[in-house]
């Protein structure tokens, strides 16, 4: 299982192709037809998986949709084969902060050196926990 982690671009960025399988997933979200957000997750090792990308259009915020997009998400890394779930995020996305301790994320040390991040998170993933990526997008 080993085989299967991407490594990281030498940017440190997340490339197109880490964000598909078997390897990711980029799932977007769609409003009466149109893109109205999307998410994604990919391996960083056989355990770990990192959530990126997390975006909801600017006239679909407040609706509850960033919740739902980081479950599918989560749900898509426990499909990889990932127990545990990391991130990071900008210091001026207060929002973003908070949503992802109200889904049980704690921040932690700095797990990367990306330049844009100033705070980071990790979740463990329970096996089975939170709705299924086909119960969330009904």
């Amino acid at each position: 299982m080993a085989d299967r982690a991407v490594p990281r671009a030498p940017s440190g960025r997340c490339v197109r192709a880490e964000l598909t399988p078997p390897t990711g997933q980029l799932l977007v979200v769609r409003y009466d037809g149109e893109p109205a957000g999307c998410v994604g997750v990919r391996l960083l090792d056989p355990v770990t998986a990192e959530l990126t990308r997390v975006f909801v259009h600017e006239n679909r915020r407040g609706r509850g949709g960033a919740p739902l997009l980081v479950t599918a998400a989560e749900q898509a890394a426990r499909g990889l084969g990932a127990t545990r779930m990391i991130l990071d995020t900008r210091g001026d996305l207060v929002e973003a902060r908070a949503l992802y301790a109200r889904l049980g994320y704690t921040e932690t040390e700095r797990h990367n050196d990306d330049r844009y991040a100033e705070h980071w998170f990790r979740k463990d993933l329970t096996p089975g926990e939170g709705l299924g990526v086909n119960e969330v997008v009904r």
